[in-house]
């Protein structure tokens, strides 16, 4: 039965990877992020004003260097990142395509949007999806038109295509290891692509490339400008890449530890420095109205809501509104979320 088990998983006659490899190389890419999020979130809160658009926008900016970093890869390895660091390749209907080549233009597109759009469209869509379970969980009701109620349908459809996506996901896997298919994965099948090892001679070829070939003069000044930035873009990849490789354990441990870690709200705020108080707190006296005035509507608060991250109290309406578009305190500026948002009420009333 282990002889059989091993035969499955190794499949070295077909010369395909292995389970554990393309899984690997899966997993390698998913502990990048949120070793990086969490590094631009110490970031923001150490100083909002400065590094806070990098957490407000880090799904954008990791998106685009995402994108960057795998079309140099597929084309200059017929890979992604993370499969050409584990020596696969992408194998397209040209089994004999040197790997230095690149992919066909139609395959290289397809796996482009499929390893880093995909990824950030369904992010933003999980985010909505949490934004619209906090709203329910805050009993805000606000007149829905057709479209809001198409949007509703949709979010309420999207966690079972998720379901119906993750079982298609494994049902591939499993046709992978007794060898009825050869991708391990959707994706793979829908960019028409197969992945395979590297072999020696496509080992050789890229290292020859990485070298470069040296400007000549007969090149016209446009020429010498794309081959310019073609290396520049070229230099920066590599630079990431290897910076990566070198640090993809300590990746991996810090995905670990933090995942593994309290996220609750009172240990959240424990990062955050102690906000000044305000101005009319320090007086021996002050008015009974003022303190009773909302920061954003300089109006009377009604529904006082704390904001936990500061300390400052607000219209519920106001705050509820602002940190749903911002993601920070208005005042302080720092990372602020609806669970940080926290009721008062009066005794009196």
């Amino acid at each position: 039965m282990a002889e059989r088990g091993a035969h499955l998983t190794t499949a070295a006659a077909e010369d395909r990877p292995s389970i554990f490899e393309v899984l690997a190389q899966e997993s390698l890419m998913s502990a990048v992020k949120p070793a990086l999020q969490h590094a631009v979130k110490i970031l923001a809160e150490s100083n909002p004003a400065r590094y806070g658009i990098l957490w407000r926008n880090f799904d954008e900016i990791y998106a685009i260097l995402d994108l960057l970093l795998q079309h140099h890869f597929l084309s200059r390895t017929s890979a992604s990142f993370s499969e050409n660091f584990y020596g696969l390749k992408r194998v397209g209907a040209d089994s004999g395509r040197p790997a230095y080549r690149g992919l066909c233009h139609r395959h290289h597109y397809h796996s482009l949007l499929l390893l880093a759009l995909l990824p950030y469209l369904r992010s933003k869509l999980e985010k909505v999806l949490a934004r619209q379970r906090d709203e329910d969980d805050f009993s805000i009701r606000l007149p829905l038109s057709l479209t809001q109620k198409m949007y509703r349908a949709f979010l309420a459809i999207y966690p079972y295509a998720c379901m119906a996506w993750d079982g298609w996901t494994f049902c591939h896997q499993l046709l992978y290891i007794f060898g009825k298919t050869q991708t391990h994965s959707p994706l793979l099948w829908l960019a028409g692509v197969k992945l395979s090892h590297l072999t020696a001679n496509d080992i050789h070829s890229l290292d020859l490339k990485s070298t470069g070939p040296a400007l000549s003069l007969n090149q016209s000044i446009g020429q010498k400008l794309q081959r310019l930035f073609s290396t520049v873009v070229g230099g920066v990849a590599v630079s990431l890449s290897t910076s990566l490789s070198l640090g993809v354990f300590f990746l991996q441990f810090l995905e670990w530890w933090y995942s593994s870690e309290n996220q609750s709200t009172i240990k959240s705020l424990t990062f955050l420095p102690t906000p000044p108080p305000p101005l009319h707190l320090e007086g021996r006296e002050s008015s009974p109205t003022h303190t009773k005035v909302c920061p954003l509507c300089r109006k009377i608060r009604i529904n006082d809501t704390a904001l936990a991250t500061s300390g400052y109290v607000f219209c519920y309406r106001c705050i509820y509104m602002y940190v749903k578009v911002n993601h920070r305190c208005p005042l302080t500026g720092y990372p602020s979320e609806m669970q940080h948002l926290i009721k008062i009420y009066s005794p009196e009333g």
